[in-house]
């Protein structure tokens, strides 16, 4: 069976982070992974300027580990999250935080999925192969971005069980399924300070979202739905039956950047231009945080651009 997309590949064909990085970054001796880690919070010294332990959980035990320059990847939700956790007496509001800006502006993306149902079978084994930006920067009828259209990864007909009713057959969803054409959208959504990460009492991560900017998310499905509505009726290539959409509810987040934003000013902005954090002098955030807006495609290859930019930063500071 040939899934990829969101599937990992058994053989080490899939251009993931663990193929192209992890694994070529391990075949330096200077590199070391730990497996079952999680970074509990970081330690400053007594102005509060400099992050000198790294407390962690690593196999269960509590370790502690320093170094000259920290730097923290862990997503925009969890890389906050971190940092709201490591309060202290110099940082009550949470490390890195005198502007009360980490964990707002968190931006996710409004996304849908759309299911083009065909009379004619579609036995595509990687489809993910199409898209389409005619309607990314604004239409005759709106001024305003719509967004990005791609196709999606197959479908399978277990991947549909969880939003179908019940007591729908098997037979059902495999014949959607083995019909369909898949297509994904995205929209961006605007930075809203409100929408942010927090912690509770008991450390865990609370996400605060309204979903904005719905009006061009909207547009485009509708775009799109007209276009495979005209290939119906004309009855090429594919005559489509059914057209089955549903927007992505919050807790599909895989597109999260925003809550440590970069900016010249400490006061509205947690990072600088190099994502160093403005009230720690060792403390970098390097991930989709310092996104100050979220465009409406996959930030992935932003952020790769960006960490080897603040690279070539860490060589010459640190000689």
């Amino acid at each position: 069976m040939r899934y990829l997309d969101g599937f990992p590949c058994l053989v080490d064909a899939k251009c993931d982070a663990q193929v192209i990085s992890v694994d070529n970054g391990l075949k330096h001796p200077n590199v070391t992974l730990l497996l079952n880690a999680k970074v509990i919070r970081f330690v400053t010294n007594s102005k509060g300027n400099e992050v000198t332990q790294v407390e962690a959980e690593v196999e269960g035990r509590k370790e502690e580990f320093s170094s000259d320059i920290v730097i923290i990847a862990c997503g925009a939700i969890n890389s906050a999250a971190l940092l709201l956790r490591s309060a202290n007496n110099q940082h009550p509001r949470g490390l890195a935080n005198s502007s009360d800006q980490v964990g707002r502006n968190l931006m996710l993306h409004n996304n849908s999925a759309l299911l083009a149902i065909s009379t004619t079978p579609n036995p595509t084994q990687f489809q993910k192969t199409l898209g389409i930006n005619d309607f990314y920067f604004k239409e005759p009828d709106w001024e305003y971005p719509l967004g990005h259209i791609q196709l999606m990864g197959k479908s399978k007909w277990e991947m549909l069980r969880g939003d179908a009713p019940f007591f729908a057959p098997r037979t059902i969803l495999q014949y959607l399924a083995n019909h369909s054409v898949d297509w994904w959208l995205t929209t961006e959504d605007l930075p809203d300070s409100n929408n942010r990460v927090s912690i509770n009492q008991q450390g865990q991560i609370v996400l605060t979202y309204t979903p904005n900017n719905l009006e061009p998310h909207q547009r485009l499905l509708q775009k799109l739905k007209s276009i495979l509505r005209k290939e119906r009726k004309q009855h090429r290539g594919f005559p489509f039956l059914w057209l089955l959409s549903k927007q992505m509810p919050l807790a599909a987040v895989c597109h999260q950047v925003g809550t440590c934003c970069f900016g010249p000013d400490p006061k509205t902005n947690v990072l600088d231009l190099n994502c160093q954090t403005h009230d720690i002098t060792n403390l970098y955030v390097v991930d989709g945080s310092f996104f100050p807006s979220i465009s409406a495609v996959n930030p992935a290859l932003t952020i790769i651009a960006n960490a080897l930019r603040v690279a070539e930063h860490l060589k010459e500071r640190l000689g």
